[in-house]
């Protein structure tokens, strides 16, 4: 899928951190759910030697209930949308960094053709495909880290927008603190509630109908 927009769920402390700090965060993917997924890490870390294997996670898909409960449900789940190409360009000046879109797999397609080695962290099985996941993962072969940060502009934040379950005013008493931090006025208008699932124009047309 090709979009001008790479959007990640996570919580309002990661999202504080992000901020405070201007980075992302790419963490040790030890912990996934997944079995499956994470297999596929350890096996691409020992392949190839490395100590270090950390990822993040994106979607390029539109906003879907799926997302928000899985990804971000809870009370301080939030969404921040990048803009893609000052994003990936930054992502391209730092050393050990490897992106790309997930390829979503039947397990009779994995019996029919091996994946290689590279195309490891990059896979998943075909029941996640509505995930649309965009993958981003920084590997060494020297070190024991366990969380990676990449400095990111502000400006390649598009929009942030707080799960919509929260609490009108829990948001706005968010959204204050969010434009305190440094350097963050500018998204004044970027930070948003999600209407998806309590939308005025949607009830409204709703109500119109004869």
């Amino acid at each position: 899928m090709t979009t001008k927009i790479l959007k990640r769920y996570t919580s309002f402390p990661a999202l504080i951190y992000m901020l405070q700090h201007k980075s992302l965060t790419l963490l040790n993917p030890g912990t996934w759910d997944d079995g499956n997924d994470k297999h596929c890490l350890e096996q691409y870390k020992e392949k190839k030697g490395l100590s270090v294997l950390l990822a993040a996670c994106f979607t390029d898909a539109p906003e879907t209930y799926h997302h928000w409960r899985v990804f971000a449900g809870d009370s301080s789940g939030c969404c921040v949308s990048f803009l893609k190409a000052p994003l990936l360009k930054k992502l391209d000046s730092t050393r050990g960094i490897k992106y790309g879109e997930v390829d979503y797999r039947t397990l009779a397609k994995m019996r029919a053709t091996a994946p290689t080695v590279d195309e490891l962290p990059f896979i998943k099985r075909s029941g996640y495909a509505d995930e649309s996941e965009f993958r981003v993962v920084y590997e060494a072969t020297q070190g024991r880290l366990t969380k990676k940060d990449v400095s990111i502009p502000i400006d390649c934040i598009d929009q942030i927008a707080f799960n919509p379950w929260i609490n009108r005013s829990l948001y706005s008493a968010a959204k204050r603190l969010l434009l305190t931090i440094p350097d963050c006025k500018a998204l004044t208008d970027k930070i948003v509630r999600s209407t998806l699932t309590g939308n005025t124009a949607w009830k409204e047309i709703v109500d119109d109908a004869a």
